[in-house]
C-alpha cells in the first residue's frame, strides 16, 4: 500500500536508517506503474513496488549498490521494458534513485485514501471485509454496539492498522451524520431492524457514494417498501445495493462474500 510505503520511509528517517527512494519519473505506453509511484529500499528490505518483474529487480539492485558504496548522488535510468528487460509490457519507464532525506520525504505526497467507508457490523462478514480493507489505502469507521465482537487482530493474526477505527456506541445509526459527503456505507449488522434504521439514516442524508445492504432480494423489496411508506423517493431508494458483491462470485462463506464486496467498492468511481 502506498501509504504504508511512505510511513516506512518516515520511520527510517526518524531512526536515521539509510534507505533509497526509487521513483517512477516518467512512464510511457504500457507500463506497470505510473509516474509518481515510489518504493523504498533498505539494505535488508523493500517497501512498495514500482511494478515488479525484472524492472524492479534492477531498481533494487541499483539501490542496494548505492547503499553499499555510500553513493549520495541521485541516479536516473531509462528502461525500454521490451528491448532492455525482456518484458512484454511494450512501454518505457524512467526511474530515479536517491538517498532518503528530509527533502525527499517532503516531496513525497501523502496519498489520498481510495474511499471513506462506514462499516456497520462486526460479525463474521464484517470481520472478513475489515481484514481485506486493512491491506488497502482506505479509511474505515467500523461500527457496532457490541464491543466484545471487535476482534483484537485481523483474521490473519496481524494487528489492525490505524486506518481501521473501531467504534462501539449504543445508537449506531447516529454515526451516519459524522461521515463525510460521498462516503461509502456497508450495512450488515446482526438485526434487520437495526439494518433498517441505519439504511434509512443514510438514505435521508442522500449524499452517499455507495450504500450496500447485506441480504437477499426479498429483504431489499421489504426494506424498499418500508422506505417508500416513510416518504423516501423511489429514485433514492433505488440507489441502495442489495444483495451486495460483484456478480459472478458465488459462495456464502464470509471470506468469499468479503472478496466480492471489496471488489464492488473498488469499482465505484
Amino acid at each position: 500500500m502506498d501509504r504504508d510505503t511512505r510511513l516506512a520511509a518516515q520511520r527510517c528517517l526518524d531512526a536515521g536508517a539509510a534507505a533509497v527512494v526509487i521513483e517512477v519519473c516518467d512512464a510511457q505506453g504500457s507500463a506497470p506503474r505510473g509516474a509518481g509511484t515510489r518504493m523504498l529500499v533498505t539494505p535488508q528490505a523493500a517497501f512498495g513496488t514500482v511494478g515488479g518483474g525484472h524492472l524492479e529487480l534492477k531498481a533494487i539492485a541499483t539501490a542496494r549498490e548505492m547503499l553499499r558504496t555510500g553513493e549520495l548522488a541521485p541516479r536516473r535510468e531509462h528502461y525500454p521494458l521490451g528491448p532492455a528487460l525482456g518484458q512484454c509490457c511494450g512501454g518505457a519507464v524512467t526511474l530515479s534513485s536517491s538517498r532518503l532525506d528530509a527533502d525527499a520525504l517532503s516531496r513525497w505526497p501523502v496519498p489520498a485514501p481510495l474511499f471513506h467507508l462506514q462499516l456497520y457490523g462486526a460479525g463474521h462478514v464484517g470481520r472478513a471485509i475489515a481484514t481485506l480493507l486493512a491491506t488497502l489505502d482506505v479509511v474505515v469507521d467500523w461500527i457496532d454496539e457490541r464491543d466484545e465482537e471487535f476482534p483484537a487482530d485481523t483474521v490473519f493474526g496481524t494487528p489492525w492498522p490505524a486506518h481501521i477505527r473501531s467504534v462501539c456506541v449504543d445508537a449506531v445509526e447516529a454515526e451516519v451524520s459524522g461521515a463525510p459527503a460521498g462516503a461509502f456505507y456497508l450495512v450488515l449488522t446482526h438485526r434487520h431492524d437495526l439494518d433498517l434504521r441505519i439504511a434509512e439514516a443514510i438514505l435521508r442524508r442522500g449524499d452517499f457514494g455507495f450504500l450496500g445492504l447485506i441480504g437477499s432480494k426479498t429483504k431489499r423489496q421489504r426494506f424498499a417498501h418500508r422506505f417508500e411508506e416513510r416518504g423516501l423517493a423511489p429514485a433514492l431508494v433505488a440507489r441502495m445495493v442489495c444483495p451486495i458483491g460483484v456478480e459472478g462470485i458465488t459462495g456464502k462463506q464470509p471470506e468469499v462474500i468479503a472478496a466480492a464486496v471489496v471488489a464492488q467498492l473498488l469499482q465505484r468511481p
